[in-house]
């Protein structure tokens, strides 16, 4: 067994909750922007006096509308500046937030707003509206519904206003450091989902060390940092908290779609995503650097930025030759791409999923550095993260100061600290079999090196063990076969099997344009080229690529392509993008036969 600790940056107060922060700011920062909202097409700043003034107007609506101290308030909506006003709406009258990402089904939702008692739901659309609604009849203890889109912001600030500021400052005080915050549901890749009880000392714990820990990138009145992930997982709304805690300016993007342009407009310092947006930074510059016939020149500026990188964690440092090299590179093609990351930032936060060696190093080269993290719902989002002056490539970090990381006789990694949930709501069972005396059993298998960096290497319940006795863990080779710009999505299969295989899925956008670039029909599709050579042979290189990382024993040798995509409205991925590997097997279960049968 081995473990590794850092001392806590941040004292969690004693008493008091989330909503003390913008009470704070607006004291310590009236005219500090705190948010970016989008007018006309126009980026302008909230200052801290303003969001605090909405803020209160939100939480007095409510009051108004029976809200009591401790009730669940389920919140329904897409990345937006109404979310975090709610949010901390909610947080005000006393109230707990329960998330409820904008893609769940009428099912869904039904689940976690009976499972919660939810008293009231805000939701974003009328189309949310209608999903509630058709489930209403099994909702026994909702008393309200209100849509963003309809005015809920305006409406609620309306009925409250004979709610008087003594009554909300009361209800602001009311909950105290370990009443519970939010109830966070697992987006669950087998069964319902669980709801993941998170306090304010919870938040307090991990805000206030990842700001310390990471100071450089939350200056207040200086940095900023626009977030488009979904606000209903744990990882964005650590940024939501972690912002107000700095405070920094915060922005909000309800639609992926136009990421490249708001990055633009918007001009973050900080970047957090998953490692599939930074792949698909990678791909479409290389892409495009190919239609223009410049694909010779990127590649040899990535190798390049590759080895700088992996120069800088050596005693010697960059050569002369590779400084200057990587000097006429970053004229070339690295400035380029930080102007499409909007120019001002340097760094990034990726959790989610393992980023990969190859491009972590990739970004650094080119001056923009990806910090990879790693943590659970459970765990408040991240319980390791790399510190932005020693980070280590390929590593998710160390613990989050003030707690610790143990790593299991068996390899599992538990954690222990105040950031972690206090259990399961409503599930006594998952709880005691999830935490033993104050440690989480995370279900993952990692490493610690000397300097308490934590590798992640695996699940434990996904642990492949083949024909032969072999076991595999599937993440480290699927990451970097998905790596690839044609992968979707990558399956390892193998489970009591000869050898290990694999299902592959192709990415829409990039199939397209490899399909033209290679002389293929227009219009062309996973389905009419899922068996063309010349398309086989570009997967079979992301698969070797993938091989290279692991034993022979582990490697696949043999794949086969979808025609079909893994989707969360078929229940195969997640909203947070987890394999539902128990879902895909049943559903793709004669590709998987096929693999073994020819």
């Amino acid at each position: 067994m081995r473990e590794f600790s850092l001392p806590a940056l941040y004292e969690v107060p004693s008493d008091g909750n989330l909503t003390d922060l913008i009470r704070r700011n607006a004291s310590q920062h009236p005219d500090v922007a705190v948010m970016g909202r989008k007018v006309d097409g126009v980026w302008t700043d909230v200052t801290a006096k303003e969001f605090l003034a909405q803020v209160r107007g939100i939480a007095k609506g409510l009051i108004a509308a029976g809200v009591e101290v401790g009730d669940r308030v389920a919140l329904l909506s897409r990345t937006r500046e109404e979310w975090v006003l709610v949010d901390f709406a909610i947080w005000s009258a006393g109230g707990v937030t329960v998330p409820v990402y904008e893609t769940s089904s009428p099912e869904q939702i039904q689940w976690i707003l009976g499972d919660s008692g939810a008293s009231l739901a805000v939701v974003e659309t009328a189309a949310h509206q209608a999903s509630v609604e058709s489930v209403r009849d099994g909702l026994p203890a909702l008393k309200g519904l209100w849509q963003i889109e309809d005015g809920a912001v305006a409406k609620l600030t309306a009925a409250g206003a004979e709610v008087s500021d003594e009554t909300l400052d009361a209800r602001m005080s009311a909950a105290n450091a370990d009443d519970p915050a939010t109830i966070v549901y697992t987006s669950g890749t087998t069964g319902r989902p669980k709801g993941c009880v998170l306090t304010h000392r919870a938040f307090f714990a991990e805000c206030g060390n990842v700001v310390e820990r990471l100071k450089p990138l939350f200056r207040t009145g200086e940095s900023s940092v626009l977030l488009f992930l979904p606000a209903a997982h744990v990882f964005g709304r650590l940024i939501e908290v972690a912002s107000v805690m700095a405070p920094i300016r915060l922005g909000c993007l309800p639609d992926i779609k136009t990421l490249t342009d708001e990055l633009a407009s918007f001009r973050p310092t900080l970047i957090l995503g998953v490692p599939r947006v930074f792949e698909k930074v990678y791909n479409s510059a290389r892409a495009k650097a190919q239609a223009d016939g410049k694909g010779k020149i990127f590649d040899k500026a990535a190798h390049t930025a590759i080895a700088y990188s992996r120069a800088l964690a050596t005693p010697q440092g960059p050569s002369l030759g590779l400084r200057l090299k990587h000097k006429l590179f970053d004229k070339l093609v690295y400035s380029k791409l930080r102007a499409v990351l909007g120019g001002r930032g340097e760094s990034a936060i990726s959790g989610g999923a393992p980023l990969g060696e190859r491009l972590g190093h990739f970004f650094r080269g080119i001056g923009f550095t990806v910090l990879e993290g790693y943590g659970l719902t459970e765990s408040c989002a991240a319980t390791a993260f790399n510190p932005w002056d020693r980070p280590k490539i390929g590593t998710v970090g160390q613990p989050l100061p003030g707690s610790v990381v143990r790593i299991a006789d068996d390899g599992e990694v538990l954690l222990h600290g105040e950031q972690i949930f206090s259990g399961y709501w409503n599930n006594e069972a998952a709880t005691a079999e999830a935490l033993t005396d104050g440690w989480f059993h995370t279900g993952d298998i990692g490493t610690l090196d000397e300097d308490g960096y934590l590798t992640i290497t695996g699940r434990k319940k996904e642990i492949l063990v083949t024909a032969g006795g072999k076991n595999v863990a599937p993440a480290v080779i699927e990451d970097r076969i998905r790596a690839h710009a044609l992968v979707a999505e990558c399956m390892v299969v193998g489970d009591g099997r000869p050898f290990v295989g694999a299902l592959v899925t192709l990415d829409e956008e990039f199939l397209g344009r490899w399909a033209a670039e290679h002389g293929k029909p227009a219009g062309a599709t996973a389905a009419s080229l899922r068996e063309d050579p010349e398309l086989l042979a570009e997967v079979q290189r992301a698969i070797d690529d993938g091989n290279a990382a692991v034993s022979k024993a582990e490697s696949v040798r043999k794949f086969r392509v979808l025609s079909s995509q893994f989707t969360e409205e078929a229940g195969h991925i997640t909203p947070s993008l987890k394999l539902k590997r128990n879902v895909v097997a049943k559903d793709f279960a004669d590709e998987i036969e096929a693999i073994y049968s020819k």
